[in-house]
């Protein structure tokens, strides 16, 4: 008995950790892969480095992307953070 009431804090605190810190972790890492797979040709993403580019072909492991008016180059999927929304 004394054994359990010395693990139970443990137990209370691993809880604690998996619904506050592992938890919301997994819910973000699947909604952002659900959002990889729905972006189509034409959607503008915000990369990781900060870039905002537009999606011309997609590819299974890469974006084509287009930067600007003339410049065209591939982008590893893992790069993308969010799906940009116009502001405007």
């Amino acid at each position: 008995m004394e054994f359990l009431s010395q693990l139970l804090p443990f137990v209370f605190l691993i809880a604690i950790m998996y619904f506050v810190i592992i938890r919301p972790q997994q819910q973000q890492a699947k909604k952002h892969s659900q959002m990889l797979t729905l972006l189509t040709k034409g959607d503008k993403v915000v990369t990781n480095g900060g870039l905002i580019v537009e999606i011309k072909k997609v590819e299974e492991n890469f974006f084509t992307v287009k930067f600007n008016n003339d410049v065209e180059g591939r982008l590893v999927k893992d790069a993308v953070m969010r799906k940009f929304e116009d502001e405007a």
